[in-house]
């Protein structure tokens, strides 16, 4: 049924939406007084009559039963036309679509809450609840809680509730969905893709191993994609290692597309790696010979140097976790602290934090603190008999100067361990200013930070005796530094016309010919076809003086391909 198109009576009906308010109960009653029991109308129980509303019989003259929704379309409701069109209309009714409010919820003829809402998409709920479990770590008897169940079912009656192995295939569906989308977009990268890993033990020994692809796609945005979290059982050998880690590049079908894997500092990480180059290898799946697929972990190594430089100060850093655990210890000495700090006038915000004494970063955050409220654990010592581990003056004073000694390897760490921007052509500058540091304070310091420069020299000369060639080369490539800065600096490191630059110089070279080759081969054009280059008559490289003058397009070009 259409809507009544006779709209002479609009003026009646304005009348009566602005002077009249008719309640639907009331009009049945009114009208089931004259009638007797037994020809007494059923009860409307449709859910139209919670979004309509009846009109008078006088509001149109030819008298037919109408009813207007809360956006103030009128429909014809005699008893012989039915509540369909009603019911189509509240699916698309513009206010509807607009909010959802309270004045939306009504009783239905059972007594219980339900909603008149738009049309209920199972499809797309199911998926958002998948989503929901996956992303807090929810059981799959989650949605079989019944209190979760009457909760969907007062948000709409719609809901069709699913059991716990159902929500389990929906998430499993999911997943294969994404990890084909993944795939395909693996497939689409038109570079080398760079690789991370790790392995963990769970308290219940079982090992596993996380595999994470880091690339730039297609459209010049730098993506990370956590390939694979799977289980590793024991024993974590270079040889098992490796096995893993092929069967999971095939099975992604990036074997051929790999650059570079940046693994930890383990001993059976280094078999792995050479044991993979030796795969790889065979399939001419990697370029300069595999010469960039091993990647240190910087984070790790500078956790390494510090690590060795914080012996020095075992006994003032023991006071110092000693202290904090003395003030965390229970709620009043939280209080007695506090009180000190308020006395002191200092900002009672910052806190002090307990360190992880496997991770550096960590000890210096909680002696940061813990120098910020130097005269707080100095006014707790004189008021509090039981605390007897505060640092006296001069060990104060020793952390200080320490503290101000590791601000440079603080902010290293944390631009290493930057996730959503690149870091690879970050790691020249920072690592030469913490060589340069460390020679400084192991040949001119004094006392305890000379011993402190000179153990964490010797651990990082263990690591970086060599500066990582790629991660050069990348410096080189960031036209904040190009090739200037790295003969700068290797010149301050090693000397003049040392053969560390020399090497650093035939590497870029040989990538950059090597990257010139493959493109030649794929497209049988050269990239660089009708650039006409200045010659460099007093070059010395054999025809390298070319490449040195169209530097820049020779880099962008290169850029592309990592």
């Amino acid at each position: 049924m259409e809507p009544d198109p006779n709209n002479n009576n609009s003026t009646n009906i304005e009348a009566f939406l602005h002077g009249h308010q008719v309640n639907l109960e009331e009009l049945e009653q009114d009208g089931d007084n004259d009638v007797p029991k037994k020809q007494r109308k059923r009860r409307k129980t449709s859910k139209a009559w919670g979004m309509f509303t009846k009109l008078p019989l006088d509001a149109y003259q030819d008298g037919k039963e109408r009813s207007i929704c809360v956006c103030g379309q009128v429909y014809i409701s005699e008893s012989n036309y039915g509540t369909g069109n009603m019911l189509k209309h509240i699916k698309k009714c513009p206010k509807l679509k607009k909010s959802r409010d309270p004045r939306q919820m009504i009783l239905d003829h059972s007594g219980s809450i339900g909603s008149c809402s738009l049309e209920f998409d199972q499809v797309a709920f199911r998926e958002l609840l998948s989503a929901a479990i996956v992303k807090h770590g929810l059981p799959f008897q989650f949605v079989e809680f019944d209190a979760i169940r009457n909760c969907f079912e007062f948000l709409n009656s719609e809901v069709q509730n699913i059991s716990r192995n159902t929500a389990k295939a929906d998430i499993l569906k999911a997943y294969n969905a994404e990890r084909l989308r993944i795939k395909a977009m693996l497939e689409e990268v038109p570079g080398r893709i760079c690789f991370t890993s790790d392995l963990w033990t769970a308290c219940t020994t079982d090992g596993y191993m996380s595999l994470t692809a880091h690339f730039i796609d297609k459209n010049w945005v730098l993506q990370k994609r956590l390939l694979n979290f799977t289980l590793m059982p024991s024993p974590h050998t270079g040889l098992c290692l490796s096995e893993k880690l092929l069967s999971l590049w095939t099975e992604w079908g990036v074997e051929k597309k790999v650059f570079s894997i940046t693994l930890d500092n383990a001993s059976a990480n280094d078999a792995c790696v050479t044991m993979l180059k030796s795969q790889l290898k065979i399939r001419k799946a990697l370029l300069s010979n595999g010469d960039y697929l091993h990647m240190r972990c910087c984070a790790h190594i500078i956790n390494l140097i510090v690590q060795d430089g914080l012996k020095a100060i075992e006994g003032e850093l023991y006071k110092i976790r000693e202290s904090v655990k003395f003030v965390k210890a229970s709620q009043g000495r939280k209080q007695k602290f506090l009180e000190c700090v308020n006395q002191m006038s200092l900002d009672r915000k910052k806190g002090l934090r307990q360190d992880v004494p496997t991770r550096w970063n960590s000890t210096y955050i909680m002696l940061d603190c813990a120098l910020y409220y130097k005269s707080a654990f100095f006014h707790l010592a004189l008021s509090d008999s039981n605390y007897k581990y505060c640092p006296s003056e001069d060990e104060w004073n020793k952390l200080e100067r320490i503290n101000n000694f590791l601000v440079l390897f603080y902010e290293i760490t944390c631009i290493f361990s930057g996730s959503k921007y690149p870091t690879s052509n970050l790691y020249f500058p920072k690592v030469f200013a913490a060589y340069v540091t460390l020679r400084e304070y192991s040949e001119n310091g004094d006392g305890y930070m000379k011993d402190m420069g000179k153990r964490m020299l010797e651990k990082f000369l263990k690591y970086w005796s060599d500066f990582c060639t790629i991660l050069t080369i990348a410096v080189i490539l960031d036209p904040r530094y190009k090739l200037q800065f790295v003969e700068w600096a290797y010149k301050k490191v090693y000397g003049e016309n040392s053969k560390e630059l020399k090497n650093i110089r035939e590497k870029l070279f040989s990538l950059f010919d090597e990257y010139m080759l493959i493109s030649t081969q794929s497209t049988n054009t050269s990239p660089l076809q009708g650039y006409v280059p200045h010659s460099n008559e007093n070059d010395d490289r054999k025809g390298r003086g070319k490449l040195d003058s169209c530097l820049e397009v020779s880099f962008i070009y290169l850029y592309r391909y990592f």
